[in-house]
């Protein structure tokens, strides 16, 4: 495994183990959801050039323009769970009380 290999593999399970772990915040958990897509996107982006395989050059996109919709739809649920609740604490949040 090179190391470029091994800091993705490492970027993605420190982002999910701090998702796992870290969840007071609806922000953090945001960000760290961020940092898994961040660390899919760029070896998504570079593999089409190390192979020289041009059929996957559109995949990096879409994944990005899926991301761009979850960090919206995130933000959006963030603002209205601040304004509904007064803070983003993700242990206000409860799915029994909508």
């Amino acid at each position: 495994m090179s190391p470029l290999h091994f800091s993705f593999y490492s970027a993605f399970t420190f982002s999910s183990l701090g998702l796992a772990f870290h969840r007071t915040h609806l922000i953090s958990a945001l960000l760290c959801l961020e940092s898994m897509m961040l660390s899919m996107f760029i070896p998504l982006s570079i593999w089409p050039v190390e192979n020289q395989t041009p059929s996957f050059a559109l995949v990096p996109i879409l994944m990005l323009a899926f991301s761009a919709c979850e960090t919206g739809t995130g933000l959006a649920m963030l603002v209205a769970s601040a304004r509904t609740h007064g803070s983003d604490h993700l242990h206000n949040l409860n799915l029994l009380q909508c």
